[in-house]
């Protein structure tokens, strides 16, 4: 990366906000400037002497410096310089050395860190693998931020100097550490916009329908707990709150400003905001160009204000110190402990008015708008960290950067429930499909490779995720998925077994004990083998017991009961619903009720010594509500995973591959033969003998070389940006002989002419299993690997799985046992095992090399040939394009 790239901003441990950009040689004096304000000990730290001459040295560095071989950052507030940290290349290696200098002020907020997180990135994409840096064994500060980087590093003690080689390899403990770093500055910055001590709503009407009013008016009759104020120069006092008619007349400084005007005016508003020292803004207002919005952005960047909106509904927290309501709702939530942030202000009034209904609550809302700047990931990290959320709820159109959205995700899905709508799902907005892995990659099973991967609970409507909230919300999570369902009333019971079924569960037939002992406990002529069918005659202390003793099973995970209103169950007084909610002792499998009768959709019934039972009105929303709950279980009883270091993997020389690539085609385009060979090779991925012909005398030695012209070879035309090669009759297999081979070359070159300029000519292969392997580099969510049925028959039967990368040893397993053809490979009736292992590290590859290689959009291959004994890719195709790499998991604001 180069000094020409633009600024970013990030935020410090405190909360607030630092600029981070490269140093120019226009800087020399304003770095001179920062190193003469130092205090002579923290001179003496950074240079080991405290005379002026080091200082200058620095400073000249800055002015003269190559920036191939020298790279600095400036992390600035206003127009001061905060810190600084730069490298130098040592020339001819792929080290660099490097120093760090924080202000005598700055201490202590995590700026060093900052600095030196954003100068690994440069230095990683730079081709540098390891830092150097010397340190006075006393500057115990700058040894702590080497050790707590989280990264490996080795030191050595000389006199009182030590000497640092800092792995600039991105590990896992690395990742966690910075996310960790974000996480803690993340919850401090959104404090003034959560936890408000004042707000002031600016653009509230003096007439009852605006916006600006009803924000103010529910913002004090919800008891809001902190000083309150209204901004309008034409009134003295608004809803009963004092009113002024600039936000710098104001008798404080609020926390949260609230801003409630026309499009025009926000800029200016949120400059003056920006001025006067607020911390952060609600932006309700929409329609704003992108001018406006540039400038509003800039502003909140400038004087480091967090921003939710703009277009949006508001925000709430419902904290007993906080009661803050400053949305225009029209009628408040229910305290509770579910979590809310929403990009439509539709659906978020139906959450919050569902999950009141049941009773759930909610702990905080925000409704993200446009999101300019706080995200679902700023909110699930804010919910992690507030003591009271154990219930995560999103509704995200878009994700800003989906792959720190997936990190944040997984910590966070161990602690609580995470549940969505699936938005979008219809979404046909991509590039058109250039290869088998383009076609199979659509954005449904992008969405759907983060969830799964992050443990996100996706549902399809609004209703669905209030069952399945309402399920986990009151119920244990199930072992497994055998369900076992009771009904009063046969025929249901057999509708509650189909929904079951098609949801994924299964109703197993229980064993003779168990039916003998059930039916000891039910009327005459009931059936226990399940459905348990209990008889219309059943009473509530029968069914009681009947669903008391499945809940002790060892037989099933989960029971449904579907009861139905009788006149012999009220002749004799029996409330059968009372069964479920007169219960002894808390049941240890998940229980659920299907009342046909009632209106509702889901209920929580009250249970008599604590708790609920979700109750609902039809069987296949229960059962989706448990199959839900089913594959969180699945999934928290999955280990984390880690991503596994591979061994024979040259990432420098794949890289210098590319960047020869680009220079000569500055468009991208596929990969010829040789070329795609070579990259493979720096992977070690295991790719069939191939060889090169460019005429048919050529394509007659190309197969003797690879083992003889009488042991079949395959031949395939190629020329620039042929994919499709067997749809084009560009193949041409098992060819004997050489009259056979130069036969097919002339063929081939009378069906193509002069498009084809030669043929690629492999050993024709042995039987096996045809499987499919790809990669795609999806603009937001960054890159999908996809594997299923290969051959003809990817595009037809579209039997394929995905997850983002880079995979983990999880997701690698999870991926393989996806698609329908998985028993091809683990091993099925009248056929064994194939070579997992070696399928596994062609994914694990494939993998390591769309994140080494952000410029990979494309990688199909296909076939991938699976025996009992090894894997063998049969053809590849990859291409190429120009792209900005972004590092996914750097801290910095959008």
């Amino acid at each position: 990366m180069t000094s020409t790239e633009t600024s970013t901003h990030a935020l410090l441990t405190d909360g607030s906000t630092v600029r981070i950009r490269p140093a120019v040689p226009a800087d020399a004096a304003r770095v001179l400037e920062f190193y003469s304000a130092m205090s002579p000990e923290n001179l003496r730290l950074r240079f080991f002497s405290t005379g002026r001459r080091s200082a200058e040295l620095a400073a000249a560095r800055v002015a003269a410096a190559q920036m191939d071989n020298y790279q600095a950052l400036l992390a600035e507030s206003g127009d001061r310089v905060l810190g600084i940290a730069d490298y130098a290349r040592e020339p001819g290696t792929t080290a660099a050395d490097i120093s760090l200098a924080v202000a005598d002020d700055q201490h202590h907020r995590g700026l060093g860190t900052l600095l030196l997180e954003h100068l690994v990135a440069r230095a990683s994409s730079a081709g540098i693998t390891v830092f150097t840096a010397d340190a006075l064994a006393a500057n115990h500060a700058v040894l702590k931020v080497f050790a707590d980087l989280g990264l490996r590093t080795r030191r050595q003690f000389d006199g009182p100097e030590v000497r640092y080689a800092i792995e600039l390899a991105q590990t896992d403990a690395y990742l966690s550490a910075t996310d960790e770093r974000g996480r803690i500055a993340d919850v401090a910055s959104l404090r003034p916009l959560l936890k408000p001590r004042s707000v002031v709503v600016v653009g509230a009407g003096r007439r009852p329908g605006s916006v600006g009013r009803a924000v103010l008016r529910n913002t004090r009759s919800g008891g809001f707990a902190g000083l309150l104020r209204a901004v309008n120069p034409h009134a003295d006092i608004i809803e009963w709150v004092a009113s002024h008619p600039s936000v710098a007349s104001l008798p404080y400084v609020p926390d949260l400003a609230v801003l409630a005007l026309p499009a025009p005016a926000v800029p200016e508003v949120a400059e003056a905001c920006g001025e006067a020292g607020v911390r952060a803004l609600l932006v309700l207002s929409s329609g704003l160009t992108r001018e406006q919005a540039t400038e509003l952005l800039a502003h909140c960047r400038r004087y480091g204000m967090r921003m939710v909106g703009p277009n949006c509904l508001g925000l709430l927290n419902t904290a007993s110190d906080i009661r803050l309501n400053a949305t225009f709702t029209a009628h408040p939530p229910v305290p509770g402990t579910a979590g809310v942030a929403v990009q439509s202000g539709g659906v978020g009034i139906a959450l919050l008015d569902g999950l009141s209904r049941l009773g759930i609550g909610v702990s905080t809302f925000v409704s993200l708008g446009d999101k300019y700047d706080v995200s679902g990931n700023d909110l699930l990290r804010w919910w992690e960290s507030d003591g009271r959320t154990d219930l995560a709820v999103l509704h995200l159109e878009s994700f800003g950067n989906p792959r720190a959205f997936s990190q944040t995700a997984r910590r966070v899905a161990r602690d609580m429930p995470i549940l969505t709508v699936d938005a979008g799902r219809s979404d046909a907005g991509r590039r058109a499909a250039a290869s088998h892995t383009a076609a199979a990659a659509t954005p449904t099973m992008t969405r759907g490779a983060l969830f799964t991967q992050a443990g996100i609970i996706a549902t399809r409507t609004i209703g669905e995720l209030l069952d399945t909230a309402a399920l986990l919300k009151t119920q244990p999570l199930p072992d497994g998925s055998r369900v076992a369902v009771v009904t009063n009333a046969g025929g249901a019971g057999v509708l509650a077994a189909d929904a079951c079924d098609e949801a994924g569960l299964t109703v197993p037939v229980l064993s003779e004990a168990t039916t003998a002992d059930l039916l000891a406990a039910l009327p005459h002529g009931a059936s226990a083998v399940n459905p348990v069918d209990t008889t219309a005659a059943v009473g509530e202390e029968q069914l009681r017991r009947c669903v008391d003793r499945l809940c002790l099973c060892a037989e099933v995970d989960a029971v449904l009961v579907v009861l139905v209103p009788t006149a012999v169950a009220a002749a004799v007084g029996d409330d059968l619903v009372g069964a479920l909610i007169h219960q002894s002792t808390r049941r240890p499998r998940p229980v659920a009720a299907v009342l046909p009768s009632q209106s509702a959709r889901v209920e929580l019934l009250p249970v008599r010594e604590g708790g609920h039972v979700p109750a609902f009105g039809d069987a296949q929303d229960a059962a989706h509500a448990l199959a839900q709950a089913t594959t969180r279980a699945r999934w928290l009883a999955r280990t984390p995973g880690m991503v596994p270091e591979l061994t024979d993997v040259d990432k420098a020389a794949a890289r210098a591959l590319v960047a020869r690539f680009l220079e000569e085609h500055s468009e991208g385009g596929w990969l010829d033969p040789m070329t795609t060979a070579e990259l493979l090779g720096h992977y070690s991925l295991p790719i069939s003998p191939w060889g090169w012909a460019s005429d048919e005398a050529e394509a007659v030695l190309t197969a003797e070389r690879l083992g003889g012209a009488d042991r079949g070879v395959v031949m395939k035309a190629y020329w620039p940006g042929l994919v499709h090669k067997s749809a084009l009759g560009a193949v041409v297999l098992d060819l004997r002989g050489s009259q056979q081979i130069r036969s097919a070359y002339r063929a081939l070159a009378r069906r193509f002419g002069d498009r084809m300029t030669g043929v690629v000519v492999q050993p024709f292969a042995e039987r096996g299993t045809e499987f499919f392997a790809g990669v795609v580099q999806d603009p937001v969510f960054g890159p999908l690997v996809l594997f299923g049925l290969g051959g003809t028959a990817t595009e037809v039967l579209a039997d394929h799985a995905a997850r983002l990368a880079p995979l983990t040893d999880e997701d690698v397993q999870e991926l393989m046992r996806s698609p329908r053809c998985a028993p091809l490979l683990f091993g099925h009736p009248g056929g064994g095992a194939l070579d997992v292992a070696g399928v596994e590290q062609v994914l694990l590859r494939l993998s390591r090399m769309a994140c080494d290689l952000p410029e990979l959009c494309e990688a199909d291959l296909n076939p991938v040939l699976a025996r009992p004994e090894s894997v063998t890719v049969v053809d590849v195709r990859l291409r190429l394009q120009p792209t900005h790499a972004v590092d996914p998991y750097l801290r910095r604001l959008r």
